[in-house]
């Protein structure tokens, strides 16, 4: 492939998480995140959504999700979710695995976000013997179709769930592009989130999510849990030390801001100058397209990764490594396309 947008995974590291893993790298520290570079990503994290909050780093999107929501809900119990969210659509079941039997009740929306009234109608169902009750609501920041809750749209929901005593978990796997399209993640304390799931692979760190508890009554043998799931890393000054450079250095906002102007030229391109159709706003990083199977294959053909997504549409992402070049030379391959 000449040119991937099948996803924001495949790009490189950002050059300061390169150096920061680089610099990290030298002479001997103590293991299991009981280290320097660790303490400061810590704090780097914690600077970045102004919260007092206990700071872990994990390998994997999937094990910061599945290890909060397994912290807000007991094995009786279920987490709300948009169906198209990653927990539901992606994740192999791996928050029931965490959660050990946990479930997940997928709720409706446009274009990835929660609909009140749907919220509305999950609160308001009996707690009865023979289902699992809802203990938490998860939402996705930006969500798993790029679209971004206002802060507005995304306090009412938590004003929702807070008040049928739920807990709230945030999937910040692509905070970043959220952040660079105008969301303010210092409000994410303010609204009353209990955890979050803070994005650094896709946002040009290598494999590492933070795990970030803002309700610090739930940090009881955490560290407990995150051994036990293996999630502990040995060194682990070289698995916190990339996100920590990333948000240091500015790259985790600039290079998600990146991301969302690649992809809004490509928008752009798409309904200047070719025949295809929009499946959803494009308001951070991805852009979703409606288009044969004989137009995916022709593209394909052309060296372009991209993904068909679950609903039928074609999946085009940018990411902090994208280029304009790539981006117009893809336009003008869908331009001579039917």
């Amino acid at each position: 492939m000449r040119y991937d947008f099948a996803s924001d995974n495949t790009a490189g590291m950002a050059p300061s998480a390169l150096k920061a893993l680089v610099d990290a790298n030298q002479d001997f520290a103590a293991g299991y995140g009981a280290d320097a570079y660790s303490a400061k990503a810590a704090d780097a994290v914690r600077g970045l959504l102004d919260v007092d909050a206990d700071v872990r780093f994990v390998f994997s999107g999937t094990a910061a999700n599945s290890i909060a929501l397994s912290m807000l809900a007991q094995p009786f119990e279920a987490v709300l979710a948009h169906h198209t969210a990653h927990v539901c659509t992606d994740e192999t079941g791996a928050p029931g695995f965490f959660g050990h039997g946990m479930g997940l009740i997928g709720l409706p929306g446009y274009s990835g976000k929660i609909d009140v009234d749907g919220l509305c109608a999950a609160l308001d169902e009996p707690v009865v013997g023979h289902r699992q009750p809802p203990a938490a609501l998860t939402l996705t920041q930006a969500t798993e179709y790029g679209t971004v809750y206002s802060e507005d749209e995304m306090a009412l929901l938590i004003r929702m769930a807070k008040g049928a005593n739920l807990g709230v978990h945030v999937d910040g796997a692509r905070l970043a592009n959220a952040v660079a399209a105008g969301f303010d993640p210092k409000s994410l304390g303010r609204m009353g989130v209990d955890i979050i799931s803070l994005g650094g692979a896709k946002a040009g760190a290598h494999g590492v999510e933070a795990l970030v508890v803002l309700n610090r009554s739930l940090s009881s043998r955490l560290d407990n849990r995150l051994k036990q799931s293996g999630q502990t890393a040995s060194k682990g000054r070289l698995l916190a030390a990339p996100l920590g450079g990333l948000i240091q250095s500015g790259e985790w906002l600039s290079g998600a801001q990146n991301a969302n102007a690649m992809a809004q030229r490509l928008a752009d391109g798409i309904e200047a100058s070719t025949p295809f159709v929009l499946a959803h706003p494009v308001e951070s990083n991805t852009v979703f397209v409606r288009m044969s199977d004989e137009a995916l294959a022709a593209v394909r053909n052309k060296g372009f990764a991209v993904y068909a997504f679950d609903d039928g549409s074609v999946r085009f992402v940018c990411s902090w490594a994208t280029k304009t070049e790539a981006v117009d030379e893809l336009i003008a391959v869908l331009s001579n396309l039917d």
